[in-house]
């Protein structure tokens, strides 16, 4: 600001001069003197009369020199009072020239040695090099300077700066000035506003030894009169704006260094956060992938329920969390990226494999491997359950056939028909006849022992299969082995069956109808027994029509019963009759009508018993039908659900209104009445597992199943939380740029209006309509075209051929914001290094807190150019690289 003063206010300053009083005038010959010489010391000289030494005008070029910068015309150095005048003619011409009218002074005044005129002249260059530019909230110098004063003793007791002569009277003033700037240096609350002698010289003399501010005033002067000098209290506080407005400029400096370090700071913070949540998450996905790959089989039911029953703890415990981790982390990333572009710094890019796309390409293998190890584990069930079914049915089988070939072997080796009689020999032919037939009724049995062994179990690879192969093979080699000996005998029997002559033909007839009867009965007893395994309703519905098709022959077996048992009485009834005397019992079978009738009381037990073992089965059917509708009828309802909630989270976020913090809240409402929804979820859970714990593996009631409602909820989440993390962006941008609620509406409104298919981008025309609707020049011309290429350039540097609605905002706030720049920053450095192209840390832990001056020293390189000392930390490529690619 330049200062040009009225002539006539001039003439009325001068002729108050005049009238001055001679302790005025001794405060500014004093304090004015002073001043001259803390300038001219800067050449190596000084004055000790102020009206003496400038009237040849050489110091008073010289001082000028020094206080503007700049050459003055060189001076004459004659001693003639021409010289002089002409001297001090070039050093008036110069103040002239800086927009000071000097009215009353002349050059002849100066010579002469005039005291007033040569204060008045000291004055006008105090005024002009020293006040003019003091300027707060655009005040006159004068105001500026008292109102820089009223607001650094403002928070200090007994001080109240209203003017430049009482005010500082008392000296509280000038120790609260320096207080305010370097507390270290005045211990302000021992001072007392009754001591000002002792105020004053404390200031006076902890301003020239610690602030280079030399002793202008003394204090017995400023005490002893009623109303000190202005002008020269005036001139003395400038001295004290000068010294601390390098300071002041210091303390923005830092400022603003403290700013963008804090925000760097922060972002590093969560970038660091990010890579370990990434690492961590991934870490697990890495140790859980193979336990969900490993397929290797246990040996029974009970193994393979219990890794079903730990897979539901994975499922139910481990996952989920890591679910909310996986979304959170997609929200910090999110938030990081906009955080970065709004403090004008390089996108964030994770290192190598933790790039969210890494992580949901990680999370997609993991539900990859867990579908595959529920439908592996389902199926190895199954295959145990039938394995268990055959194994068990193999046993039954084996056990019985064993129990009637024990003995065979013995029989058929015998050598009785060798010193038997003709009839009893005749009699062991009929006996090994009906063993003949009770062989070949017991192939049949055989078979299916061999086949239960030889397909089936070890397609469904059997555990316990070699104990099983042998059992069967000693069976089958026992069986060859009997019809070889059952051959042998009947040879042996027909070489002497020509002796044989009578036979008794009941007996025979008995043993021929008992043999398969009996046989039946076995058979009859041993389906009865049979174990079964069904999984629905119709198989068990089934077996029960089956039982009772087989219940309804019992008559006709029972007829058949007395019917062998009349025979034997028939027996009876003839050895009695003739009064024949039987010794032993039936020579051709050892099924006695005991034996019949034991086995066919079992038979009659065994019917309710089957009945009662199919009805429990029935119910148990029942039961899993009755689980089946359950989980399906919540099912049918959540399902829905979870698709309507979808559709109206992307119609919501394409029709939002309101302000972004309305938007905000009514998002967070919806949200929680969507997390309220989660009872019914856990329902499901329940339900399924009651489905899994009863080996039920269908379900015909419902097509959803748990994996996609579950696969659907946690999106339904995701989504939510995504967009929720939109708005708080868009806040965020909003806020760190300046953007009005009324602009990002308009936005909004217009980015809508051409998303047409509310996919949430816009193709490149469609972006381009979007862009003239809010007054962009990109019409189809080549200017248009050149401007909209560097637009896209910008808001889809990857060629995508899509905008987002992130990118559009983006875009318009760096198009109407403005944010700190690197410049700003070096500029700010420069400050604090007292103009050098580097920096110590001696200085960084002066000016900045502790933790950020540590920060910038541990990542500053030592600065290598032509100036550099011991030490020197390179600012400049600190600051670049803050906002250029960096590892910081």
């Amino acid at each position: 600001m330049t200062v040009y003063m009225d002539p006539r206010e001039q003439e009325n300053d001068w002729d108050r001069d005049l009238l001055l009083d001679p302790a005025w005038e001794k405060q500014q010959r004093k304090t004015f003197t002073a001043w001259c010489n803390s300038h001219l010391r800067k050449a190596g000289t000084q004055i000790e009369n102020i009206e003496e030494d400038f009237r040849d005008g050489l110091k008073l070029m010289l001082l000028l020199e020094v206080i503007s910068g700049e050459r003055l015309p060189k001076p004459e150095r004659g001693k003639m009072r021409v010289h002089k005048i002409n001297n001090v003619n070039k050093a008036l011409d110069y103040i002239a020239s800086k927009g000071v009218k000097l009215v009353s002074i002349g050059a002849e005044e100066i010579v002469d040695g005039n005291a007033k005129m040569t204060l008045g002249m000291i004055w006008t260059i105090i005024l002009r090099f020293a006040i003019q530019d003091i300027s707060v909230e655009e005040t006159s110098a004068k105001e500026g300077l008292l109102l820089w004063c009223q607001r650094k003793t403002a928070p200090y007791k007994n001080v109240n700066v209203q003017n430049f002569h009482i005010s500082w009277k008392d000296g509280l003033a000038f120790n609260a000035l320096i207080h305010r700037h370097r507390p270290e240096l005045i211990d302000y609350d021992k001072l007392r506003k009754d001591d000002p002698l002792t105020n004053l010289n404390n200031a006076f003399e902890v301003a020239e030894k610690y602030l280079d501010i030399p002793k202008m005033m003394d204090a017995e002067d400023i005490v002893g009169t009623l109303r000190p000098d202005e002008k020269a209290i005036m001139t003395y506080v400038s001295c004290f704006y000068h010294a601390f407005s390098g300071a002041q400029k210091a303390e923005t400096a830092a400022n603003r260094i403290c700013k963008v370090l804090a925000v760097n700071q922060e972002n590093e913070h969560l970038m660091e956060d990010y890579e370990k949540l990434a690492s961590d998450l991934l870490e697990w996905i890495r140790r859980t992938i193979p336990w969900l790959e490993n397929r290797a089989p246990e040996k029974t039911m009970a193994e393979m329920q219990q890794k079903l029953e730990d897979f539901r703890g994975y499922r139910r415990v481990h996952k989920p969390p890591k679910v909310q981790e996986k979304c959170q982390l997609e929200i910090n990333f999110n938030t990081l990226q906009t955080k970065l572009r709004l403090s004008n710094r390089p996108a964030f890019m994770p290192s190598e494999g933790r790039m969210v796309s890494d992580i949901n390409g990680s999370w997609h293998n993991l539900e990859g491997a867990e579908k595959g190890y529920e439908e592996w584990m389902l199926n190895e069930i199954r295959r145990l359950e039938r394995l268990d079914h055959l194994a068990e049915k193999f046993r039954q089988k084996a056990t019985i056939h064993e129990s009637w070939t024990d003995g065979k072997e013995a029989m058929l080796t015998q050598k009785d028909y060798e010193t038997a009689s003709l009839s009893e020999v005749k009699a062991l032919l009929r006996k090994h006849e009906a063993f003949e037939s009770d062989l070949a009724a017991h192939q049949d049995r055989v078979e299916q022992i061999a086949a239960i062994e030889n397909t089936r179990m070890e397609i469904l690879d059997y555990y316990d299969s070699p104990s099983v192969n042998a059992r069967c093979q000693k069976i089958c080699e026992q069986w060859d082995a009997l019809g070889s000996l059952t051959q042998s005998r009947r040879e042996s029997l027909e070489r002497t069956e020509k002796q044989l002559e009578s036979i008794d033909e009941l007996y025979l007839e008995y043993a021929k109808r008992a043999a398969p009867f009996n046989n039946w009965m076995e058979g009859a007893m041993e389906d009865l027994q049979d174990m079964f395994i069904v999984h629905n309703i119709e198989e068990i519905q089934g077996l029960i029509t089956a039982h009772e098709q087989f219940k309804s022959t019992l008559p006709e077996a029972n007829k058949e019963r007395e019917a062998i048992q009349a025979i034997q009485a028939e027996v009876q009834k003839i050895a009695q009759y003739n009064g024949i005397k039987l010794s032993g019992g039936n020579p051709y079978t050892t099924i006695t009508p005991k034996s019949i009738d034991d086995k066919w009381h079992k038979v009659e037990q065994l019917v309710p018993q089957r009945d009662r073992a199919l009805q429990e089965e029935l119910a148990k059917q029942q039961s899993n039908d009755h689980l089946r509708r359950k989980f399906a009828n919540q099912a049918n309802i959540v399902g829905p659900w979870i698709q309507t909630k979808m559709e109206e989270i992307g119609r919501i976020s394409i029709e939002m209104n309101g302000t972004l913090e309305d938007q905000l809240v009514n998002l967070r409402e919806y949200e929680q009445s969507i997390i309220e929804y989660k009872p019914n979820i856990d329902q499901l859970e329940g339900d399924h597992q009651l489905i899994q714990e009863a080996l039920i593996f269908d379900n015909k009631y419902t097509a959803y199943t748990m994996e996609h409602l579950r696969v659907g909820w946690e999106q339904l989440l995701t989504t939510i939380a995504r967009t929720i993390n939109e708005i708080e962006n868009q806040i965020l941008t909003r806020d760190a740029k300046g953007i009005s609620q009324e602009q990002l509406h308009e936005y909004r409104t217009s980015f809508n209006h051409f998303d047409k298919d509310h996919s949430g981008a816009l193709m490149a025309e469609e972006f381009k309509a979007c862009l003239i609707s809010l007054g962009y020049d990109v019409e189809n011309n080549k200017a248009g075209d050149a401007e909209f290429a560097r637009i896209m350039g910008i808001v889809d540097p990857n060629n995508s051929g899509a905008v987002t609605f992130q990118a559009f905002i983006d875009f318009m706030s760096r198009e109407t914001t403005d944010t700190d720049t690197a410049d700003q920053v070096i500029a700010s450095f420069k400050i604090l290094a007292a103009d050098k192209n580097f920096i110590t840390a001696e200085e960084l832990r002066r000016e900045l807190p502790p933790d950020q001056a540590e920060y910038c020293i541990a990542r500053m390189a030592p600065y290598s150019g032509p100036d550099a000392k011991p030490g020197a930390l390179d600012y400049m490529s600190f600051s670049t690289a803050l906002y250029g690619e960096s590892d910081l």
